[in-house]
């Protein structure tokens, strides 16, 4: 993990571009699975890229306009040694600042209390209104509470924003220390990938592979998966987020894994790769697969600083559609094939998206009518595909499909670095070659 210095030059960055405006981040709560057992804790993504604080239930104020040591207050869940004994160690009031920076530390119960003398020379709140349903009571009344009293003393205008403009254009940007834990989380991923595909064979269940998969994140000191693991053998490829995982993998058919790990400070490995069960392509499936790797390669080569993510996403649609064509899966104009998105029935899905703390991260593609142009630091995820089935329906004046290239899906992703000049794969360790995809340890 990052230490808290990291975390304090992140507050300092937040609160330097608050104007005047208080902050309220609360943490995750823990949400309920069946009766009285809760899912595994997963903090916001949001409050730990300022705090660090790995509780649930917590509420953080950023308060730009008070004295230097009381611009960072933490509410958290008091030391109590009979609810540890049932649910594990809290850090309590003390830890909080001693452990994770904080200037003040109090019991999340006096936050009705104490929120409205905080808010006192603000100019206004930056709270997410519709995600924090225990929280955003307080905060409305404290906010009512503020509004009343710039009506009675004819003080400026007290306004309600929400924090996520600011901190997401902080998030999309990767430290030097984020982006060592984010090649840590795709050098796991990656060999998980290798593990698998090395094991594989007609006959197993895809269940065998996802427990395999997830083991081997576990063995290597992450919480688990970044995400439902997708095994999907066959057909089932076809399905974009199947999460079954639960069929036989036969003999003569692909095998697509999309799976990652998840780190103990949340950043995340995405990595896809898709092979022959058997260990030898089909013609047809190395027709595809050919067209989908170059597409993918293609792209990731255009990760780079004054690209934007659309132009990545246009390359790999360009190389997939003149492929479809000289396959005779697609028929007409290249360029009207792509204007009137007549390949969508074989490749429906963008080419990729921002990856961090969370797996589709945060951050702006487009600012208004521009897209966002990609600048060193910023990560992306690069992954085209073919999934041919009879889901889709065949767009009018297009081809009828021949069954023999029905339930073939093919998808290639990498987690992708924009670098000062070139593109860093960060999943680098997976292989993804034609020849790699059929070779096997015996």
């Amino acid at each position: 993990m990052g230490d808290q210095h990291c975390f304090a030059k992140r507050r300092d960055h937040f609160l330097g571009q608050l104007e005047g405006m208080a902050a309220i981040i609360p943490a995750a709560p823990l949400v309920t699975h069946h009766a009285d057992c809760e899912y595994p804790f997963r903090q916001n993504s949001d409050f730990w890229y300022l705090t660090g604080f790995d509780e649930p239930d917590a509420v953080a104020l950023f308060m730009p306009y008070r004295p230097l040591e009381e611009r960072f207050v933490l509410f958290v869940l008091p030391k109590d040694s009979v609810t540890e004994a049932w649910n594990g160690f809290r850090y309590g009031t003390e830890g909080a600042v001693i452990h994770f920076g904080a200037d003040i530390a109090h019991p999340l119960e006096e936050l009705p209390k104490r929120l409205g003398d905080y808010l006192k020379g603000a100019q206004g709140i930056a709270f997410r209104i519709g995600k924090h349903p225990t929280i955003e009571p307080i905060v409305l009344k404290a906010l009512a509470t503020q509004l009343d009293n710039v009506q009675r003393n004819g003080s400026s205008a007290f306004s309600l924003v929400a924090p996520c403009p600011i901190l997401h254009q902080l998030r999309l940007y990767k430290e030097s220390w984020e982006l060592e834990r984010m090649r840590e989380a795709s050098r796991i991923s990656a060999k998980a990938h290798e593990l698998a595909r090395n094991v594989v064979r007609p006959g197993m269940n895809e269940r065998y592979l996802q427990g395999l998969i997830e083991q081997y994140f576990l063995e290597q000191g992450a919480r688990g998966p970044a995400y439902g693991s997708i095994v999907a053998g066959g057909d089932n490829a076809c399905i974009l987020h199947y999460t079954a995982n639960n069929a036989l993998l036969n003999d003569g058919e692909l095998l697509l894994i999309d799976a990652g790990c998840c780190l103990s400070d949340y950043y995340n490995g995405d990595i896809t790769r898709t092979f022959p069960i058997n260990g030898r392509f089909t013609g047809e499936q190395k027709a595809l697969y050919e067209i989908v790797l170059e597409a993918q390669q293609a792209a990731v080569e255009s990760v780079v600083p004054g690209n934007n993510a659309e132009e990545v996403h246009k390359i790999a649609v360009r190389i997939i559609v003149e492929g479809l064509l000289e396959l005779g899966l697609l028929e007409g104009s290249i360029d009207c094939l792509i204007e009137h998105g007549l390949y969508r029935h074989i490749y429906m899905h963008r080419t990729g998206h921002w990856l961090g703390l969370d797996v589709h991260d945060v951050g702006a593609y487009r600012l208004g009518d521009y897209p966002v142009n990609l600048q060193e630091g910023m990560v992306l995820t690069v992954e085209p595909g073919i999934y041919i089935s009879d889901r889709f329906p065949v767009p009018e004046g297009q081809p009828s499909i021949d069954d023999r290239w029905k339930g073939i899906g093919i998808r290639i992703e990498d987690d992708v670095l924009v670098g000062e000049k070139y593109p860093e794969v960060l999943s680098c360790d997976a292989e993804k070659s034609v020849d790699a995809m059929q070779f096997r340890n015996t």
